[in-house]
C-alpha cells in the first residue's frame, strides 16, 4: 500500500499588528500559547513548543502532511484571533501582524529550539522582537525589504 510519508519541523513566528503589547497579562498569554497548541492539534500539526511574550508568538511543530506553512499559519491566526477577541472587550480591536517567519528545522536543533522558546521572556530582557526576527532572517538567509516587514 502505497505511503505518503513526512515529518517537517517548523519553527513559526509572528507578532500583534505593530507589536502592541496586548498579550502582557501573563495567564492570557499562557492561554493565548494552550489555545496555539490546541489549533496545532486540530490541524494535525503536531505541536512540540509554543510560547512567547507580549507581543509575538513561537510555534514549533510538525507541519501535517496536508497543509502548507502559510495554510497553517492562516489558520493559527484566524483561530487565535477570533477566540481573544471574545475573551475581552479591550481586545476586541486585537489583530496579528499581517506578515510571518516560517523556519524549517532540523529534528537535530528541535531540542535547543524547544529551550530557546521556553526562555523567551528572559531573552526579551535583552533584545527586542525585531532585532530578534532580523536574526533569524539573516540566520536562515532569508532576503527582505524592511519596508515591508513591519505592520
Amino acid at each position: 500500500m502505497p505511503q505518503s510519508l513526512a515529518q517537517i519541523y517548523l519553527h513559526v513566528v509572528f507578532s500583534t499588528k505593530h507589536r502592541e503589547p496586548h498579550l502582557q497579562d501573563r495567564s492570557l498569554r499562557e492561554q493565548t500559547h494552550t489555545y496555539l497548541t490546541g489549533t496545532c492539534r486540530n490541524l494535525d500539526s503536531p505541536p512540540i513548543r509554543v510560547g512567547g511574550v507580549e507581543d509575538h508568538v513561537h510555534i514549533l511543530c510538525r507541519l501535517a502532511k496536508t497543509l502548507c506553512a502559510a495554510d497553517l499559519v492562516r489558520e493559527l491566526k484566524r483561530e487565535s484571533s477570533k477566540w481573544l477577541k471574545e475573551q475581552s472587550p479591550e481586545l476586541t480591536a486585537f489583530y496579528w501582524q499581517s506578515g510571518y517567519g516560517a523556519f524549517s528545522i532540523s529534528p537535530g536543533h528541535v531540542e535547543r529550539l524547544t529551550a530557546y522558546i521556553a526562555n523567551q521572556e528572559e531573552h526579551h530582557k535583552a533584545e527586542t522582537f525585531q532585532d530578534e526576527f532580523r536574526r533569524l532572517l539573516a540566520l536562515y538567509e532569508i532576503p527582505y525589504d524592511e519596508e515591508y516587514v513591519w505592520d
